[in-house]
C-alpha cells in the first residue's frame, strides 16, 4: 500500500499553481483554438512544462479540466441542457475556440435510451431520432446563437431548448 502523501503548508501553493495553469490555458484557448500547445500554457502561467503535465498528464487532461463534459444524470434532458447551458455561458470565448466535441455523442445516446426506456419518446420518434435531436439541442453553437452573450440567460436558453425537444418527447 502506497504511503499518503500530504503536503500540510505548501497546499495552498499547488492549489495556487493549478489554477494559474487553468486560466492560463482558458485564456489561450479562448484567444486561439483548441490547438494550444503545453510549453505555452506552461510559459504563460510561469511554471515548467514538467509542471503542467505532473499536475494534468495530458494535453487531452487539461483541455478536459478546463471545459468538462456535462454530467448527465437520472433526471434526464432538462438537467443535461441546463448544466451544458450554465457551463457554456461561464466561458463562452473558451467553448466558441475549442473544436473538440464537448458533450459527447454518448451523453445524447443515454438520455435517448432512458426516455425511450421510460416510454417518453412522443409515438414514431425512434431512438435515433431522438439522440440526434438530444444532440443538436445540447451543441454549443445553438447555445451561443441563443445565448447571444447574455441576450438571454442560460435558464432561458434552458426553455426555449425544452420546447425544441417538445417534438421528440411524448
Amino acid at each position: 500500500m502506497p504511503r499518503q502523501y500530504r503536503l500540510g503548508r505548501r497546499q495552498p501553493s499547488v492549489d495556487r499553481t493549478a489554477a494559474a495553469i487553468l486560466e492560463a490555458a482558458r485564456g489561450l484557448v479562448a484567444e486561439g483554438g483548441d490547438r494550444v500547445s503545453i510549453a505555452a500554457v506552461a510559459r504563460r502561467a510561469g511554471v515548467s512544462r514538467i509542471t503542467v503535465y505532473n499536475r494534468f498528464g495530458t494535453r487531452a487532461s487539461l483541455l478536459e479540466a478546463i471545459a468538462p463534459p456535462p454530467r448527465v444524470d437520472a433526471d434526464g434532458l432538462r438537467e443535461h441542457l441546463e448544466q451544458s447551458c450554465a457551463a457554456w455561458a461561464a466561458h463562452p470565448a473558451l467553448f466558441r475556440n475549442l473544436r473538440t466535441e464537448v458533450a459527447g455523442v454518448e451523453s445524447g445516446r443515454r438520455i435517448a435510451e432512458r426516455l425511450a426506456a421510460a416510454d417518453a419518446l412522443r409515438p414514431g420518434c425512434s431512438l435515433r431520432e431522438a439522440e440526434d435531436v438530444i444532440a443538436i439541442l445540447s451543441s454549443f453553437p445553438v447555445f451561443d446563437r441563443l445565448h447571444k452573450d447574455g441576450r438571454r440567460s442560460p435558464a432561458a436558453v434552458t426553455e426555449v431548448l425544452m420546447r425544441l425537444a417538445s417534438g421528440i418527447l411524448a
